[in-house]
C-alpha cells in the first residue's frame, strides 16, 4: 500500500486528482492550493463552480492555516472528542488562505480530519489539505465501495488508491461561524446541541 500512497502523493503535487478511500465514502481530491486543479475537478465532478467543496486535513495544525481562528469552544466540544472522524466544521476562512473556487466564493471553510491512515498518510505526504468531496459525478450516489464506483468517472482522474470504507455513511456537518452552531447535515457522527 506504500507503494499506492507515494504515487498518490506524486500525482497530486504534480496538479493531478487522484480518488482514494476515506473513513465516510471514496473522495475525489487535489491540492487546495492548486486552483487549476480544483476548477478540473469541478468539471469532472460536472459541480456547479459555486458550491464549495470540503477540505481534508491530517492535523490541527493544518486545520489552521486556512480559519481565522479556532475557538477553544470548538476545540474542547467538537475536535477533541471527533477528530480524526467524521465531523465536517464549518469555520471562518482566513482571508487569502484557499482560492475562491475552494470556498464558493463565501467566507467559511468545511474543513475534516478523516479517520481512515491511508486518507491521512496522503494529505501529510502531499503537506497540505486537499479537496474531499465524494467521488461521483454531482447528483448522483455516493460511492462507498470501489465496485459502486462509476467506470466513466475513473477514466478522468489521473490515479486510483484503493481501499476499505469503514463507515459507508456521509460526514456530519457543523455550522461553527454562527451562534449557536447549527447542523447542516446529520450524518455518521451523533451531535446534539444543546441549547
Amino acid at each position: 500500500m506504500q507503494n499506492e500512497i507515494n504515487q498518490a502523493v506524486k500525482v497530486l503535487n504534480q496538479g493531478g486528482i487522484v480518488i482514494f478511500p476515506t473513513d465516510t465514502a471514496f473522495g475525489i481530491g487535489c491540492k487546495v492550493s492548486d486552483e487549476a486543479a480544483v476548477k478540473r475537478l469541478f468539471t469532472i465532478r460536472k459541480r456547479p463552480l459555486e458550491k464549495a467543496v470540503p477540505v481534508l486535513v491530517s492535523s490541527i495544525e493544518m486545520a489552521e492555516k486556512y480559519v481565522d481562528v479556532i475557538s477553544d469552544d470548538v476545540r474542547e466540544k467538537l475536535i477533541k472528542p471527533y477528530w480524526p472522524g467524521a465531523l465536517t466544521i464549518v469555520l471562518p476562512l482566513k482571508k487569502g488562505s484557499l482560492p475562491n473556487v475552494v470556498v464558493g466564493e463565501g467566507d467559511s471553510v468545511g474543513l475534516r480530519m478523516s479517520n481512515q491512515p491511508i486518507a491521512l498518510e496522503i494529505i501529510g505526504g502531499v503537506g497540505e489539505g486537499i479537496t474531499g468531496p465524494s467521488a461521483n459525478f454531482s447528483g448522483k450516489p455516493t460511492p462507498y465501495s470501489f465496485e459502486e464506483m462509476d467506470k466513466e468517472l475513473l477514466k478522468l482522474v489521473d490515479y486510483v488508491v484503493p481501499g476499505e470504507i469503514k463507515l459507508k455513511q456521509a460526514s456530519t456537518v457543523i455550522d461553527c461561524t454562527i451562534e449557536p452552531w447549527r447542523i447542516l447535515r446529520q450524518g455518521a457522527v451523533e451531535i446534539t446541541l444543546s441549547s
